[in-house]
């Protein structure tokens, strides 16, 4: 096991690297001078240059690439042009949004899926099985912005049940800063449940096929009973696969979800960066997004080979 872990973490060293060159590359290479965009127009070119120079802007391309490395990789993000404060501040107090945001729609959309999956699974092509797919393919087709902006219009300002938007602070009370991340978990949670779902009906009907399966109906066991103690540790690796990949992309795709309820998440901060030219914001936002999924594979792959030993056996 720990020569597998050891390989893995190479694996992710080595995609950090590549990650933080393409990071850099992207964003330098996009239209636009941060310093000339902060100052307008009309900026004299030596009233431009001297914050260019204020901003470490006027040294050559590698070796700003090699100062926002080696800052990161001692903690420091770098200061914001715009904001005038380290990003590193300002990532502290947008990931405690966007973190528990990504973690709660996780949560709900396993706590859906799994249930709802195993239910389709154990009564294949009956009416039962026959309605969750169609449930499935309907929430798969909803765009989340459109279900969220749904949600608003019911329960915010129908039902005034929720707020329309913002984000109470967990100053007030982990219940009250929970209900604020709601309404947008939810409209997260919809689309990835019914893939998570889909793909564990799938995992399941693909497990009782199998001889050992078989070999457990022989035995006296009964399908439900087969399918609970035997069928679903082995269902598990894809389940695991999807879960890894709706984290991440819960963690770093939740931008509209953000924008639409008004949320100071990292998504948020991201559209903000970009739109005022704040290129060392975007880049260790990003990288750090990066850095997180990488960090979710690895676990997952992990829990592969703890799941499956036969992983472990082919390193």
């Amino acid at each position: 096991m720990l020569r597998y872990a050891l390989k893995r973490l190479l694996s992710l060293l080595i995609s950090l690297a590549v990650a933080s060159v393409v990071i850099f590359a992207v964003i330098e290479i996009a239209p636009g001078d941060p310093a000339s965009f902060m100052l307008g127009m009309n900026a004299q070119p030596d009233t431009v240059a001297a914050l260019r120079a204020e901003l470490g802007l006027d040294v050559s391309k590698t070796q700003r690439y090699l100062n926002w490395v080696g800052g990161m990789l001692s903690g420091d993000f770098g200061t914001s042009y715009t904001y005038r404060t380290p990003v590193g501040e300002m990532i502290k107090d947008r990931i405690w949004v966007s973190l528990p945001l990504a973690l709660y729609a996780l949560t709900l959309s396993t706590l859906i899926a799994f249930p709802v999956g195993i239910y389709a699974a154990a009564r294949r092509g009956k009416p039962g099985d026959m309605a969750v797919m169609g449930a499935t393919q309907f929430g798969i087709a909803v765009p989340n912005f459109w279900f969220a902006m749904m949600l608003v219009l019911i329960f915010a300002i129908n039902l005034r049940w929720f707020s329309a938007g913002g984000f109470a602070g967990w100053d007030k009370g982990a219940a009250a800063a929970l209900k604020s991340l709601t309404l947008p978990a939810i409209a997260l949670a919809l689309p990835q449940s019914a893939i998570l779902a889909r793909v564990m009906r799938s995992s399941l009907l693909d497990i009782l096929g199998e001889d050992f399966m078989r070999t457990a109906r022989a035995k006296g066991l009964t399908r439900r009973q087969a399918l609970f103690r035997h069928g679903l540790r082995n269902a598990l690796i894809p389940v695991l696969t999807i879960i890894g990949m709706q984290f991440a992309f819960l963690l770093a795709g939740g931008i509209i979800i953000e924008q639409v309820f008004f949320l100071p998440g990292l998504g948020r901060l991201i559209f903000q960066s970009i739109s005022a030219r704040d290129l060392i914001v975007v880049e260790s936002v990003v990288m750090l997004l990066v850095f997180l999924v990488i960090m979710v594979n690895f676990v997952v792959d992990l829990t592969y080979a703890a799941v499956d030993p036969r992983l472990r056996a082919r390193t």
